[in-house]
């Protein structure tokens, strides 16, 4: 077996193959998230099954790979304050701006799937609210858990955190480019207006895995990003701005604001402790 301690990227460039592998398979021949169950779980629940296989064959456990049972609850209620108070003001722009040409009707809670071509399905029954918020905690478990967890893990064997980091968020933007690659094989969306939306998913998710590796590294856990990436998807999921002429149809600017004003904060937080250090 590879060297990890001495030469960890290749171990994790295969590991994320494998995970690649699934999500392709699931997103070009299952596509279970346009389903009506509106969530691609399979290749989640796989990349669970082979965290926890590398945990196992690397001699770490759930705690070095960042589920530390110190300070559960008050990681998961940081996570969960930090996400409802972003999306707070991301709505409420969203609101005011609507609201300025007489364009918003009132917000409507039931269940869609995220598309970059606009939010599909409207489902209010109470099983279709539970299998979103199921599909949403096994995503942040394995993406937290692969991408925060034990590739930083394996990174930090021979490299910096903040190179480690920058890794794990690198191949976290890519791991999004999927949907605008299908939209363009479907025909949905134009090879230039997908490779615009591409670039944008791979930027912003990669600022994204930046800030969930920081929150990481100032908790000492993966609990807060969890619960912040949780409320990030499932917020878009279930809440909606209804407006005279459709629904949603500021959701990139809102989303754009909240995680923003979340990156901004995150931050900070973690220069200050730094300069403390």
């Amino acid at each position: 077996m590879l060297d990890y301690k001495r030469n960890p990227i290749p171990i994790i460039l295969m590991l994320y193959a494998i995970c690649f592998a699934f999500r392709t398979i699931e997103y070009f021949i299952f596509r279970t998230d346009q389903t009506v169950i509106g969530e691609a779980f399979i290749h989640k629940l796989s990349g669970i099954l082979l965290l926890g296989i590398s945990i196992s064959l690397f001699r770490y456990s759930w705690t070095k790979v960042g589920f530390s049972p110190v300070k559960v609850f008050r990681n998961i209620l940081l996570g969960a304050l930090l996400g409802t108070a972003v999306f707070t003001v991301g709505y409420g722009i969203e609101i005011l701006i609507q609201s300025s040409t007489d364009n918003f009707s009132g917000l409507k809670f039931y269940v869609t799937s995220y598309s970059l071509l606009g939010n599909r399905g409207m489902q209010s029954n109470l099983l279709f609210i539970m299998i979103c918020i199921a599909g949403n905690m096994i995503n942040v478990i394995m993406e937290e858990g692969v991408f925060r967890g034990l590739f930083v893990r394996l990174a930090e064997e021979k490299y910096s955190f903040p190179v480690a980091c920058i890794l794990s968020s690198v191949l976290f933007g890519v791991w999004h480019i999927m949907q605008p690659l299908r939209n363009v094989i479907d025909g949905n969306q134009s090879m230039a207006g997908a490779f615009m939306a591409g670039l944008i998913l791979v930027v912003t998710s990669t600022l994204l895995g930046i800030q969930y590796c920081m929150l990481y590294k100032l908790t000492g856990s993966l609990w807060a990003g969890m619960t912040a990436h949780f409320v990030n998807n499932t917020t878009a999921n279930l809440l909606h701005v209804v407006t005279s002429s459709g629904v949603d149809e500021l959701l990139s600017v809102r989303i754009t604001i909240a995680q923003t004003l979340s990156f901004l904060i995150v931050l900070f937080f973690y220069i200050s402790r730094n300069r403390k250090k």
